[in-house]
């Protein structure tokens, strides 16, 4: 019984090890859009068992970053200009929805957690790309994380995770190394704090179309 739980957990403990890595993989594009994924090419890459990796891309699935082809195997989900604009579309909706409530139900602990997520994000270097991105969204859920609706912030982080793989492929684009991200975050801060929802609402639905205008000129 007992070695019996322990391979259980050895196996839930693989199983996330082998879901966090190819979802990173699949986020930053190290494994591109529509491409197959080889069970035993992605053993070697990541030295873990067949099993936990099948495990793994069934969760991914869920997420939406993965597609299950019947008998054939995985592939990383496809991305589209009409994809990038519906996860846009609804991301400027659904988190302009929690920002305003967040404003409106604005207090002390809010503010002070907001102050400190955003301070982390700008002493988080840019090249541990696994860190800034945790940080990243840390800051951007606090933003809209006051609005007291759980099932709200559900769907605003699953979208979130759904336009990282658009945000690198933005990424490439030229000029948008020029691009004062760190400017755009602070003013939205700022405006957030003072309570004005509506320049607020408008700041962060800029921050995101300015992504997509470098996003389409790559698609």
């Amino acid at each position: 019984m007992g070695n019996s739980t322990a391979e259980t957990v050895s196996e839930l403990s693989a199983t996330q090890q082998a879901y966090m890595t190819i979802r990173q993989m699949i986020l930053t594009g190290v494994l591109p859009p529509d491409e197959k994924l080889k069970i035993e090419s992605l053993r070697g890459t990541l030295g873990i068992g067949a099993s936990p990796i099948r495990e793994a891309l069934s969760l991914l699935t869920s997420d939406q970053l993965v597609e299950r082809q019947d008998q054939r195997g995985f592939r990383t989900a496809a991305t589209s200009p009409e994809n990038f604009q519906e996860i846009l579309a609804l991301r400027c909706s659904l988190e302009e929805m929690a920002l305003r409530q967040s404003i409106d139900l604005k207090n002390d602990a809010w503010e002070e957690e907001l102050v400190l997520a955003h301070h982390k994000m700008t002493r988080t270097s840019r090249d541990d790309v696994e860190v800034f991105e945790a940080i990243h969204k840390e800051f951007h859920m606090t933003l809209v994380g006051n609005c007291k609706s759980p099932v709200l912030m559900r769907f605003c982080s699953q979208l979130y995770d759904l336009n990282i793989r658009y945000r690198y492929i933005a990424g490439k684009s030229k000029g948008y190394t020029g691009r004062k991200v760190g400017d755009e975050h602070l003013q939205i801060l700022n405006i957030a704090i003072e309570g004005n929802a509506e320049v607020a609402c408008a700041l962060l639905k800029t921050h995101y179309q300015k992504t997509g205008a470098f996003l389409i000129s790559r698609l």
